[in-house]
């Protein structure tokens, strides 16, 4: 299948990386490489990109699409690796970092993936295929408990606890095996007049799929580690798609811009609050109208800019 990815306000993150001809810039989150062929559109010969994705099928994808640049490395890892990567590349540090945080178009439309919840698809939902974890474990082996925390949590679903306690029926009978199973156990615990927001199973799927990626868990500590990678004046931009990513993003370029974080009470500070850089946006960057219009995937989208100094 044809790897397709729009990349989100791809202007507003080209102009936010402030690109230098002969830097070095990664892009965290490879996918088909819509935001890093426009990077690498910008670099000289002595610039250099180094694209990661947990996904090797984008990987793939995107060498076929940046093919013409001679000047780009391919890494399968996770960019929760940053510090790691780098250093088995040999690189101290970049002038900039770009992470386009959950789920490409491509991801949620290749069926044997399991993002979606719509069609009839095997539950799987793995961004590296290689890991062991997958949405078919989560539903039919966590415990009642877990499962409606994780949905709460990470999919801040309010009926959380019935579709855990009916996922948890169901299986004791037959094991779930395909999304189409789980849309309609969701749809049945959660009563028909509140079932008017987008699909009722959005938000569970977003959950599993954070669960399965363990997408939030590691992300603040990633902002600060791609901070510490950065050149003096390197850009990090990051684009969140919804409020637990954005949060931890939030907080950690709060922490990196040396604000004291201790409470009021205190005399003076014990946080250790150091400075490390500057927030350029005070407020996140949303898509154009126009953008959101003409992808959804936008709609939803915060940018977030960071300056190491």
């Amino acid at each position: 299948m044809e790897f397709k990815h729009y990349p989100v306000m791809l202007q507003e993150c080209i102009e936010g990386l402030k690109i230098k001809e002969d830097g070095i810039y990664v892009d965290g989150t490879l996918g088909g490489a819509g935001h890093s062929k426009e990077i690498a559109k910008r670099l000289s010969i002595k610039g250099k990109l180094i694209g990661i994705d947990r996904d090797e099928e984008a990987l793939e994808a995107a060498k076929e699409n940046l093919q013409e640049f001679q000047n780009v490395t391919y890494i399968h890892d996770n960019h929760d690796n940053i510090q790691e990567i780098l250093e088995n590349l040999k690189v101290q540090k970049v002038d900039g970092i770009l992470l386009d945080l959950g789920v490409s178009s491509y991801q949620l439309d290749e069926k044997n993936r399991g993002f979606s919840y719509l069609g009839e698809n095997e539950l799987d939902m793995r961004m590296d295929k290689t890991q062991e974890l997958n949405a078919n474990i989560v539903i039919n082996t966590y415990p009642e408990e877990r499962l409606a925390n994780l949905i709460y949590e990470y999919g801040e679903e309010r009926f959380s606890r019935q579709i855990a306690k009916n996922i948890c029926e169901q299986r004791k009978q037959k094991e779930i095996t395909t999304t189409k199973e789980l849309v309609e156990i969701i749809e049945k615990s959660i009563p028909k007049s509140k079932q008017k927001e987008g699909h009722p199973a959005k938000r569970t799927f977003q959950a599993i799929r954070i669960e399965v990626n363990n997408e939030i868990k590691p992300l603040y500590q990633t902002v600060k580690n791609c901070i510490d990678c950065l050149n003096p004046e390197g850009r990090l931009c990051i684009i969140t798609f919804h409020s637990l990513e954005d949060r931890a993003v939030k907080n950690a370029y709060i922490e990196a811009s040396g604000k004291c974080t201790c409470p009021s009470d205190l005399p003076y500070c014990v946080c250790g609050a150091k400075k490390l850089g500057k927030i350029i946006t005070k407020k996140p960057i949303i898509a154009t109208e126009k953008e959101r219009e003409e992808n959804s995937r936008s709609q939803s989208a915060k940018l977030r800019i960071f300056e190491k100094i």
